[in-house]
């Protein structure tokens, strides 16, 4: 843990971000729809914020935390988005409480210095495979409204996802699709440049492996819905397995190194 490395401008938009974003998470039935939804957008510019100002206001650093925090960001602009479509959607407490949690996180793990004089191309793989993570965090969010929804409609309670359920699939495997194709490109970018990258030759490390694990699981689930149309709760399994080892692959393996042994490679 590194908490002098935070400066006050850090503190200051992390501190205000996730007071914003438990304002809805904890008080989601006492807020009415239009401050509930306020009080995410201002939280989402100050993550946003504190984002920008973590990666260029100061020394950047990097590691498993902000990787969260990031990935839990696009999430939220993902919903953001989805929000225009289909304002019914009902998920806003949930993701308020996944913001200020990882904030909160971020600020007690900053990581370690991210040194990019190496690689110009360095921060742009680390984008493509916080995209990736942004990505399939969304297909999760999607599969776990899809499967409420659907316990609901077994039980004939009212669904109270806010999108149709066929719909929820379609947009989970849309998220899964574009998870996999930028993981495919951001493994390839790895493999095929690891020396311009790291200064290294690619090597089989628990990252390299969970990642290629979660590739063959994602590519897998593709694979049965197109030719024998996976659906369901075993495909929600299936892509619960492959996120999680995905979340091993760098999250787990920095968590590790930075938490428990205390080193920076």
């Amino acid at each position: 843990m590194i908490l002098p490395s935070a400066s006050p401008v850090s503190w200051l938009l992390a501190l205000a971000a996730a007071l914003a974003y438990a304002a809805p998470a904890a008080a989601a039935s006492r807020l009415g729809a239009a401050a509930s939804r306020n009080a995410l957008l201002a939280a989402w510019v100050l993550h946003g914020a504190l984002l920008v100002w973590g990666l260029w206001g100061e020394a950047p650093r990097f590691g498993f935390a902000p990787a969260l925090s990031m990935t839990a960001w696009l999430v939220l602009t993902v919903y953001a988005v989805e929000r225009q479509l289909f304002p019914q959607m009902r998920a806003r407490w949930m993701l308020a409480a996944l913001g200020a949690a990882t904030i909160v996180l971020a600020l007690l793990f900053p990581g370690q210095p991210l040194h990019v004089a190496a690689s110009a191309w360095l921060p742009l793989h680390l984008a493509l495979g916080i995209a990736c993570y942004g990505l399939f965090a969304a297909a999760v969010v999607h599969a776990w409204l899809m499967t409420r929804a659907e316990r609901h409609i077994r039980q004939a309670e009212d669904p109270d996802s806010g999108i149709p359920l066929l719909t929820l699939e379609r947009l989970t495997f849309r998220f899964v699709t574009a998870g996999f194709v930028l993981l495919s490109a951001t493994l390839l970018a790895g493999w095929l440049f690891s020396d311009m990258l790291y200064g290294r030759a690619w090597r089989w490390d628990h990252k390299a492996v969970f990642s290629f694990l979660s590739w063959l699981v994602f590519a897998a689930l593709l694979l049965g819905r197109a030719r024998f149309g996976w659906r369901g709760r075993n495909a929600v399994r299936i892509l619960y397995a492959g996120s999680a080892l995905l979340m091993l692959a760098y999250v787990g393996s920095r968590f590790v190194l930075e938490v428990i042994l205390g080193r920076s490679t």
